[in-house]
Parts: structure tokens; C-alpha cells; sequence
């Protein structure tokens, strides 16, 4: 009988693939992206793969890649320090107003929100962005700016990016805002988003540096988006630096958003109440240093969480489905992590074709949201089974709270 929580898969001429993915469904895509990356001859002891993996760009979503003296910065992706916050607030089901509609339309005033039409030459200011930033914004860049000013010296085309004016703004895709009920009817306040468009800017420049350095040196690679900047090299240390940055304004990013968030609740919600009674602020998109197994690593999660021993996270789920509070249990096998959500099962492109609008309406049914064809990519059967991915990870994390959203803003 097996009792282990995990699959190993073994990759010849590679590191071990072990896998909490028992019960959950997993491309066929997506294991060769793992076999690939398992491939890399710097990769510290085993990938940990979480129950939430699907195909992403050069490594998969859902996944843990401990290295030793080199980084994939195409495995931390270009959503640097992408992440989720939450907080409990003393507010009850029953102080909610009876039309939600007012609290979604005043967090949709309060957060800017959404992207500008990608159309080729577009020189105006992103939809998404403030047109003036307010104070907390500007507070929060005045903690941020030295080192970015000093991360521009060194790469002059960060400095005219989106950066400032994107800070507490959400993005679109699949970041949002949530106004959430736990399971004894408290309220709280959720949201997801990341380093915004100076993010991506930094991903996307390091990604081609990396790319350009193993054609010079000739270095052949599974996959092209597994070039890799080594520890010693020209770019390494400026890539640390920058990716580190990224991930601070990411963390600010979802503060300043929730600050904001909160003042907008205060006007629809007259009565006074408290927030941050539990508070969380995770990122699931990142790069850091760790000690596992005896030695100092840089760990990627690229769409997981650190779930070390008693360490809070989130778990969220889609827009119709319910997300988690969860407690890390400190599983060393998994590099103290658990999964980032519950896991696309197919293209945003796929889902259009499949799914239509009506069945976007009956998938959010009793959440105040937008209900139209430009979020049908977003519907909850594009997804993995919650319940289903929560289970497969049961030895990774504990439930703290089950929330489920009555609110939710998406770009």
C-alpha cells in the first residue's frame, strides 16, 4: 500500500521529480517541461512539483527549483514577486450593504485596474495606471526609488518603464480584488498582484540577457527559456539585485493596494470596524536564498508558496470557487512550499473557445463581478478542482480558514 503523498518521476541524466500531484490531473506538456528543467546540471537535490502545475513559459507554474550558483530567471517568469494579500476584518456578513454592486463599483474607483489595448506604437499613459498618484503611493515610492535609481544606472532601459504610476494598481489577467465571508461569516479583504509593468520589464530584459550569454558561450539547452546566469558571471549580481527590488515593490504594490481598498470599504461602510485581525502577505512568484538539507540555495517558486512550520499563506482559488488561509506544515521534501492556487487545465484561448458567456454567469453565480466576454478566460472550469489540489497537498499545509468571495474586482 502506498502511503507517500508523492510521486517520483525519474528523469534519466537528470534530478528526481517528485510530485504531490495524486488526484489532480497533469499535461503531458507539462512533464516534459519538467524533464527538462530536472536536466539542468545545477539543480540542488530533487523539483518539487505542487498539485496546482501546468505548462508555463520555459518551466512550469506550480513548481519548486532549488539551484546552486546559478538562477533560470525565465523560471522566476516576468511577473517577479507576484503574490496575494489578505486581511480579516471585524466586520460580519451582516454589515455587508444589501447591494454589492456599490462596494465593487467604489473598490474599482479606488484601485486602477486593467491594461491598455496592446496595440503596436501605443505611447499614452496604461489604463491601468494612476493619472495622479496619491499619497500612499507616493510614500511607499519614496522607500523604493534610491535603490531603483541605482538599479538604473546600471541598465539605463528600466528607467522610462512603467514603474511609479503602476505602483498600487492590479494588473489584469488573473490578479483581482475580493471581498471574502470565512466559514464563521467574518470579512475579509483579499487581493493578487505583482511587480506590475517594471517587473515584467526586468524579467523580460534578464531573461534575453541570459539567452544571449549561452549563445556566447555556446551552451546548448533543452529549452531556450532555461538560459541561466551563473553565479561569478557579469549579469548574476545585477540580476539578484534587480529581481530583489522587483519583489519589495510587488510586496508594497498589494499594501498600498490594500490600504486603498480599505478606505473605499469605509465609504459604502459607514459603521467603524478594524482590519488586519490576521493578515497575510505572500509572494508566489520569486527568488530567494534558503538552507535546505545542509546548504545555503537559491530557491525559485514559480507559482508556489514557502510553507515553512507554522508559516501563514494563501490558496486561492477561481473566481466562483473558494480559497484558503493555510498554515505550512514544513515538509523538507517539498522545500517547505505548497501550491500558489488551484492551476489552470487549459489556455486562456482554450477556454474562450469552449466555454460562453451564460456559462460564465452561472459558474459566478451569488459574486458581485464582472459578467462579460472579456473574462470568460477566467472561468472557474478553466481550473483544477480545489478541493481536489487541497487534498494532494494535505501533508504540505493545514486549513486555517475557507473563505468564499461575495465581491470580486478583475483588470
Amino acid at each position: 500500500m502506498n502511503t507517500t503523498t508523492f510521486d517520483v518521476m525519474d528523469i534519466p541524466g537528470g534530478s528526481q521529480v517528485k510530485m504531490w500531484t495524486q488526484g489532480v490531473p497533469v499535461e503531458e506538456a507539462a512533464r516534459q517541461q519538467l524533464s527538462n528543467t530536472a536536466k539542468m546540471p545545477f539543480v540542488y537535490k530533487h523539483i518539487a512539483v505542487m498539485p496546482d502545475v501546468h505548462l508555463g513559459k520555459g518551466s512550469t507554474i506550480g513548481t519548486v527549483v532549488p539551484t546552486l550558483g546559478a538562477v533560470i530567471p525565465a523560471a522566476v517568469g516576468v511577473d517577479i514577486g507576484c503574490g496575494m494579500m489578505a486581511a480579516k476584518t471585524t466586520l460580519t456578513a451582516n454589515d455587508l450593504p444589501e447591494s454589492l454592486s456599490k462596494l465593487r463599483s467604489a473598490i474599482e474607483r479606488a484601485i486602477p485596474h486593467g491594461m491598455s489595448p496592446k496595440i503596436r506604437g501605443h505611447r499614452g499613459r496604461d489604463e491601468g495606471s494612476w493619472q495622479t498618484p496619491p499619497a500612499p503611493v507616493d510614500a511607499a515610492w519614496a522607500q523604493l526609488k534610491g535603490e531603483f535609481d541605482a538599479i538604473c544606472l546600471k541598465t539605463p532601459s528600466l528607467k522610462n518603464t512603467n514603474n511609479y504610476r503602476h505602483l498600487g494598481t492590479l494588473g489584469s489577467g488573473n490578479h483581482f480584488v475580493e471581498v471574502c465571508l470565512d466559514e464563521a461569516g467574518f470579512v475579509w479583504f483579499m487581493l493578487h498582484s505583482g511587480s506590475r509593468g517594471v517587473g515584467n520589464a526586468i524579467g523580460t530584459y534578464f531573461i534575453e540577457l541570459a539567452k544571449k550569454d549561452m549563445r556566447r558561450h555556446f551552451v546548448n539547452l533543452p529549452d531556450n527559456d532555461l538560459a541561466y546566469l551563473s553565479e561569478g558571471t557579469e549579469h548574476y549580481d545585477d540580476y539578484v539585485e534587480a529581481v530583489s527590488w522587483a519583489q519589495k515593490f510587488a510586496r508594497m504594490n498589494r499594501e498600498v493596494m490594500m490600504q486603498n481598498l480599505i478606505t473605499a470599504v469605509r465609504m459604502v461602510i459607514t459603521k467603524p470596524f478594524q482590519t488586519h485581525v490576521e493578515a497575510v502577505n505572500c509572494h508566489h512568484n520569486y527568488v530567494q536564498k534558503e538552507h535546505h538539507f545542509g546548504k545555503d540555495v537559491l530557491v525559485t517558486r514559480k507559482g508556489a508558496v514557502s510553507a515553512r512550520a507554522g508559516e501563514l499563506g494563501i490558496i486561492p482559488g477561481s473566481m466562483g470557487a473558494k480559497s484558503f488561509i493555510v498554515r505550512g506544515k514544513g515538509n523538507p521534501d517539498s522545500f517547505n512550499s505548497c501550491s500558489h492556487g488551484a492551476g489552470r487545465t487549459m489556455s486562456r484561448t482554450e477556454a474562450k473557445r469552449r466555454f460562453t458567456l451564460a456559462d460564465q454567469v452561472r459558474a459566478t453565480e451569488g459574486v458581485e463581478c464582472r459578467k462579460d466576454a472579456n473574462v470568460i478566460d477566467e472561468i472557474p472550469m478553466a481550473y483544477k478542482d480545489i478541493d481536489a489540489v487541497m487534498h494532494a497537498q494535505r501533508d504540505l499545509v493545514e486549513v486555517v480558514h475557507t473563505l468564499k468571495q461575495v465581491v470580486c474586482v478583475k483588470g
